[in-house]
């Protein structure tokens, strides 16, 4: 959906500020780290959000690696440019499904929760091939099924309840409705890739309180727009019935969560 891929006002920097660290981090420590060969070159990022994949590459991979970090929404690259300033690191808006880069331009390429929201995969898959040197790796993550993610299950759980008859599903639709590995590797050997390998992560999400939980998910990302858009007087009613589900679960004070997803590499 349309609105599934709208980050804008308020959004980027609450999502920066609560998701980031509870969600984004710890994953994009692992993808950092699966890139810890690279001496030299250059890395894309495709739907690089606030920069939280961004900044753990920079801090991870040694100077002489550029990286160009894109994406579709300048909102979102406007306040990743205000956590990271570096003269390798370059941010351009671009969409994924049509990059504008020269052909076997890259020696990696990363999507950390992007490629959920890809109206069209195996076009992004395509260009993420054409792009890469002979021999690079494409590297992606996506989030296993809702009810392995502790936050996010309560939370969608907890605001379909408040909407019966027409409950939002944007967190169980999209960031969570990639699960299934098979149509990925799929369309990644369609277009070119000849070795595809999947692997699950199970990774613990750390919160300061339930009220950044739940201002995260319902505030920082497009289920706002989906509550605001079937009564906008009840974003902080809905942000409240969240807080109070996730503190019933896990009390009051600083908790930890699991959350699952699938780490896929794609060897051009």
């Amino acid at each position: 959906m349309e609105t599934d891929r709208v980050f804008q006002g308020s959004v980027p920097a609450l999502y920066d500020e609560h998701l980031g660290p509870m969600l984004f981090a710890p994953y994009a420590a692992d993808i950092a780290s699966r890139l810890a060969h690279l001496r030299h070159g250059t890395v894309l990022e495709t739907a690089s959000g606030t920069g939280v994949v961004t900044r753990a590459l920079a801090a991870t991979l040694p100077e002489p690696v550029r990286i160009e970090a894109t994406d579709l929404n300048q909102a979102m690259l406007d306040q990743a440019a205000t956590r990271l300033a570096s003269p390798r690191v370059t941010w351009r808006q671009a969409d994924a499904q049509a990059l504008p880069f020269d052909d076997a331009s890259f020696d990696a390429v990363i999507c950390q929760f992007g490629v959920m929201f890809f109206p069209d995969q195996p076009r992004a898959f395509a260009e993420a091939h054409r792009v890469l040197k002979p021999g690079g790796i494409f590297l992606f993550n996506v989030w296993d099924r809702i009810e392995t993610n502790d936050f996010a299950d309560i939370v969608s759980r907890t605001i379909a309840r408040l909407f019966p008859d027409d409950p939002p599903r944007f967190i169980a639709r999209t960031p969570h409705g990639h699960h299934d590995t098979a149509p990925l590797r799929a369309h990644l050997l369609a277009a070119g890739f000849t070795t595809v390998e999947a692997e699950q992560v199970t990774l613990q999400s750390h919160a300061p309180n339930p009220l950044a939980v739940a201002t995260g998910i319902c505030q920082g990302t497009p289920l706002r727009g989906e509550i605001e858009s079937r009564d906008p007087s009840r974003l902080a009613e809905a942000t409240t019935a969240a807080a109070t589900a996730i503190a019933a679960r896990f009390g009051t004070g600083a908790m930890m969560g699991q959350m699952q997803a699938h780490v896929v590499t794609a060897v051009r």
